[in-house]
């Protein structure tokens, strides 16, 4: 499971994220990342990477969408050593989620990882 301190809670966090933050989108997924040096106000806890979900009810029931929740927390784990300090991380499952197996959903999820701490080209946000 992904540690208690990496996850995001609060409802500020999760706008500045996704509002402010590159994003990369794959067919289960979509990854917003914000950079602390891309925020305008820098976080006030530690340099912790913070890492949230969203899993709409489009995703399926309760009982789909708490799975898909768990399983996208395992892969997140494997990755935090990877994300910048102080960085905020959200995962979006798109509805296929729901039906994908656990390697589709870890590839699309590395993928979309690998796009985003890419150095950004000039011109590029």
């Amino acid at each position: 499971m992904l540690p208690s301190g990496h996850r995001m809670r609060r409802r500020d966090e999760f706008t500045l994220a996704v509002r402010r933050g590159r994003r990369a989108g794959r067919p289960n997924v979509v990854v917003h990342l914000l950079r602390r040096d891309d925020a305008a106000e820098e976080s006030a806890t530690d340099d912790r990477p913070l890492v949230g979900f969203i899993v709409a009810r489009n995703v399926g029931n309760a009982v789909v969408r708490n799975s898909v929740r768990r399983r996208l927390r395992h892969l997140v784990r494997a990755h935090l050593d990877r994300l910048p300090r102080g960085s905020l991380l959200v995962v979006r499952a798109n509805p296929s989620a729901g039906a994908a197996r656990h390697d589709e959903l870890a590839a699309d999820l590395e993928s979309a990882l690998d796009r985003l701490l890419r150095p950004a080209s000039k011109g590029r946000r």
